[in-house]
């Protein structure tokens, strides 16, 4: 069964704050490897008050770094990482296939497929109902 945690929890497990916490909740579903994150997009999001006035569309960069901080939060929930900080080192394979707007709540998955010594790949999937909105890699340095 999955750890599911809040918003709360999540600021135990990383360094993030508004207005740069993109992840609402998370469920860990192999402590270190696996998980979902979810962010509820709203209105009020400030991003929208110049990405697109009056046709708000979430920014692709957003989307990719809501995956990076589900990434981290099922990294740090690893005993072995608690009290580190990972921090972003590479985008690979980015794809965006859908538009995200207020309204909608993404699901990210996301996978840790490797780690070397201080470096490490994630993958994720940003979904939208069952529609894919966006996937890519990304590659972070744990200090």
């Amino acid at each position: 069964m999955a750890n599911v945690l809040n918003i709360e929890e999540i600021m135990e497990v990383i360094p993030h704050r508004y207005p740069f916490l993109f992840v609402d909740k998370a469920e860990i579903v192999e402590s270190g490897v696996k998980g979902v994150g979810y962010k509820n997009v709203t209105m009020n999001e400030y991003f929208f008050q110049g990405h697109y006035p009056g046709m708000p569309v979430i920014p692709g960069v957003i989307i990719i770094e809501i995956m990076a901080q589900v990434g981290a939060v099922i990294l740090l929930s690893h005993d072995d990482y608690k009290g580190k900080v990972p921090y972003f080192a590479g985008i690979n394979k980015a794809r965006f296939k859908r538009k995200v707007v207020p309204g909608d709540t993404l699901r990210v998955e996301v996978e840790i497929i490797k780690i070397r010594g201080s470096i490490g790949i994630g993958q994720g999937k940003a979904y939208v109902g069952d529609e894919i909105a966006a996937e890519g890699e990304f590659m972070f340095a744990i200090q």
